[in-house]
């Protein structure tokens, strides 16, 4: 597993503004957390749950993972790419800039890198910290996800 980075603190975060973060290690997305996410969100779109349909009928040549699945492996990956010290909770405030460019074909293997763009002070010691982040499908050319994550850490 990778090394992340370490801030040591939340008032030191903003000195790392532009440090590229990453990658994370490679996450499996298998068919079986792809139909768990289908269950968990009502989403049974056949491209995505019917892997014999999706053999004959998408252009992809089998099932895909949900862009929200992508997504929500955000908070999966990101400890492998950074830690802040003091921090006694970190909250997802949101995303901007979702793009899925690429889809991910259940069996691929993901991984998340990033860099920190911005941080703002938020009174009481905390701080918004807006993220770029990207995905990558193993063997791919270009990022399957993209997005600029944004959580505010707490002392």
């Amino acid at each position: 597993m990778p090394t992340p980075l370490h801030i040591p603190d939340i008032a030191s975060i903003a000195d790392y503004v532009g440090k590229p973060l990453g990658p994370s290690g490679w996450f499996s997305v298998t068919q079986e957390q792809i139909d768990g996410f289908a269950k968990a969100t009502g989403d049974h779109q056949w491209i995505h749950t019917d892997p014999e349909r999706a053999e004959r009928e998408s252009p992809f040549g089998g099932t895909i993972a949900h862009g929200y699945l992508t997504l929500s492996l955000a908070p999966v990956l990101l400890p492998q790419l950074l830690h802040v010290g003091g921090s006694s909770r970190t909250i997802n405030y949101g995303a901007d800039k979702v793009r899925l460019p690429v889809p991910v074909p259940a069996g691929a293997r993901v991984r998340l890198g990033g860099a920190i763009k911005s941080v703002r002070k938020v009174p009481g010691g905390a701080a918004r910290v807006t993220i770029a982040l990207a995905f990558d499908v193993e063997g791919g050319k270009r990022p399957c996800c993209t997005m600029e994550a944004i959580y505010v850490y707490f002392p």
